[in-house]
């Protein structure tokens, strides 16, 4: 592991002016550490935030306000969340374990990296990692990877589960800047496509830090968060569904989805919630959402089973939801 300073944030503005090139955030650490240990992360610095006050869990507007600090098991754990937002405790519980999760962050959980076999292998090309010497994965060892909104410059897949959940409730981040001033991030829109930059895997500026996730007000329905992964314990998902849907006298009424494991981020498609509402749940309504869903999907060889995948996972989740499962 390379060599670098390190030093203890006492206020957000703080933390947010060493944020610079070559420095790094640290609260929890669990996906970072490791980067660190394998030397892909190479920091100068690191900058401790975890003496910041962004723990805690408040009501706010109708909604709840989810401190960047409150561990992944304090959340699962909240009588809120499980009660007015089961999809998200659900999905966090799928993740890692139960020593991870009583580590890793809110703030940290959104930012982790991609687990491409090649993105963590130092001997192979690797876009992410060093821009401009290749995707190993294109051509290469794939079966985990993307089958929507991948590009020629990288095919990794995001693998988070909380943040598919936060996708499903439109849950927003809220972030502060050098100068303390704050902006909000629909989750929808917090992580980036590969493109020609997969380097980037987020919107956040420089200096910007993460202090809060925040939650609408709660919507009902049936939630349900279902994980398709090799092993039942300690395994990213291959395809995974963060659903949320309401019924209104026989039909849809509303209809939210998140997709995890397909994609460089968490994959939304406002189409497939647009044909569901309104109509009357019925295998061939499902199909053809799938249809929507997985009209531009790509294989790359061994992950191709991934399109089948998902539309089996896709229509038994709507099933389950919609009352229609046998």
């Amino acid at each position: 592991m390379k060599g670098f300073d390190y030093s203890r944030a006492e206020a957000v503005t703080h933390a947010a002016e060493q944020a610079r090139e070559g420095a790094r955030l640290i609260a929890g650490g669990t996906n970072l550490l490791d980067l660190m240990k394998l030397e892909i992360e190479r920091p100068d610095a690191l900058v401790d935030i975890n003496r910041l006050e962004l723990g805690g869990i408040e009501r706010t507007e109708g909604g709840l306000r989810i401190g960047a600090l409150v561990s992944n098991s304090a959340c699962a754990a909240d009588e809120r969340i499980r009660r007015d937002y089961p999809v998200l405790a659900r999905a966090i519980l799928a993740g890692a374990t139960f020593q991870l999760r009583n580590k890793a962050t809110t703030g940290g959980n959104l930012c982790q990296r991609t687990r491409c076999y090649y993105f963590y292998n130092r001997d192979q090309p690797c876009n992410k990692r060093e821009p401009g010497t290749g995707c190993g994965a294109i051509g290469g060892v794939n079966r985990i990877h993307a089958i929507l909104g991948a590009s020629e410059a990288c095919i990794a897949t995001y693998p988070g589960d909380m943040a598919v959940a936060l996708a499903a409730l439109d849950a927003s981040v809220e972030v502060s800047g050098r100068d303390g001033s704050a902006r909000m991030i629909p989750v929808r829109a917090f992580h980036r496509l590969p493109g020609d930059h997969p380097e980037c895997d987020n919107v956040l500026e420089a200096g910007e830090v993460i202090t809060a996730v925040v939650l609408p007000e709660p919507v009902g329905g049936t939630q349900i968060y279902r994980k398709v992964r090799d092993r039942s314990s300690y395994a990213f998902a291959l395809v995974s569904v963060a659903c949320v849907i309401a019924m209104e006298e026989g039909r849809i009424g509303r209809a939210s989805l998140a997709f995890g494991g397909l994609a460089h981020k968490p994959w939304h498609d406002p189409g497939v919630e647009e044909l569901l509402v309104g109509n009357e749940p019925s295998d061939a309504l499902f199909d053809k959402a799938a249809d929507v869903l997985l009209a531009e999907a790509k294989g790359q060889g061994a992950n191709d089973f991934k399109i089948p995948m998902t539309r089996r996972v896709l229509k038994g989740v709507l099933r389950e939801a919609t009352g229609r499962a046998v």
